[in-house]
């Protein structure tokens, strides 16, 4: 499980599938007895509220797929949601930097594909006038053929799996992600892309094997009640 501040205030909070009913189960007993709503349209799936005001949205994991709504939410609604977020799904996995990319397919929690590739792009100088531009030159062109690197590497290990896909997670640098799904073979994969771009550190594969718990994870965005002064 991981947190991080949500714009707007509160938190977010991922929780993996298969600790969710026990967090729901904690945040019960530490908020006192809950109501269950629907929030507005875009906002989430379901909400509770707790006896102090504290409110837990349910937003859906990636490639999970909508559980049906009843008309007066209820907390069965809420087990039909935990079940949803259990089923096993295939992931497509894309983490890249400007130096490595690491790609991968999870079925449920399991890695079952993968390539790790690493580029050499030149590092900054220090160096002014024509040496910065020729150094600034070389230093994109490496970047580039880095990218259709890693667009070749997506396109052997991923597209075989985008018939039973049900999102791909991306994580790394936005712009270098951004120039591999430009990628016309990857068209397919571009439009499974699904959830926040991860912040994952220099993609290895231990760093792919180590994301496949936050791709399933389940959102959630809490708001503690404000305190009286």
């Amino acid at each position: 499980m991981s947190s991080r501040p949500a714009a707007g205030g509160g938190r977010w909070v991922d929780v993996d599938p298969e600790r969710l009913s026990k967090w729901i189960s904690g945040f019960r007993t530490r908020h006192g007895s809950v109501t269950v709503s629907v929030p507005p349209a875009g906002e989430g799936w379901l909400s509770l509220v707790g006896a102090d005001g504290s409110t837990a949205t349910f937003h859906l994991a990636a490639g999970m797929s909508l559980p049906p709504l009843s008309a007066d939410a209820s907390l069965l609604d809420l087990d039909r949601f935990v079940a949803s977020a259990q089923e096993p799904r295939v992931l497509g996995l894309l983490l890249a930097r400007r130096n490595a990319a690491a790609i991968g397919v999870a079925d449920g929690p399991d890695l079952v594909a993968s390539k790790v590739e690493t580029f050499y792009v030149q590092a900054r100088t220090a160096a002014g006038g024509w040496s910065q531009q020729r150094y600034a030159r070389r230093r994109g062109n490496q970047a580039a053929a880095g990218v259709r690197e890693a667009a070749d590497v997506a396109a052997r290990i991923l597209l075989p799996y985008a018939g039973k896909m049900a999102a791909l997670v991306c994580g790394g640098d936005r712009p270098t992600v951004e120039a591999i799904l430009a990628d016309k073979r990857l068209t397919a994969l571009a439009e499974l892309r699904r959830g926040r771009l991860l912040d994952v550190a220099e993609p290895r594969h231990a760093v792919l094997v180590d994301t496949i718990p936050l791709a399933r994870a389940v959102p959630i965005h809490v708001v503690d009640p404000v305190a009286s002064e």
